[in-house]
């Protein structure tokens, strides 16, 4: 059976206007969170605005952080950082495989 677009958790299927009524936010506190690139949808054929399931997510964490006294360009960096650390623990697990594959083989 084929998979739906709500099944993918990266298929942009939500507007700005759900987006803020989810998240009990304004939309052009949404806006200005894509304007400084913290969270970036994906846009539509008409230019509008279109959030994934993920990126709804970091815009729940985003909102937490707000709240909390951080900057938008704080936000930012700390999702940059907490990227940085993801993909950095990949390539260790990718590095830790092979060695056990050269170990082992």
């Amino acid at each position: 059976m084929a998979r739906l677009p709500f099944d993918d958790e990266h298929a942009p299927l939500y507007s700005v206007g759900q987006v803020a009524d989810m998240l009990d936010v304004e939309q052009a506190f949404l806006r200005r969170l894509d304007e400084h690139d913290v969270v970036s949808p994906a846009r539509s054929t008409g230019g509008q605005r279109r959030y994934t399931r993920h990126e709804i997510g970091d815009l729940q964490d985003a909102i937490k952080l707000v709240g909390e006294g951080m900057s938008l360009a704080a936000v930012r960096r700390i999702f940059v950082l907490q990227q940085q650390v993801r993909d950095l623990r990949e390539e260790l697990a990718r590095e830790r495989a092979a060695r056990r594959e050269e170990q082992d083989g």
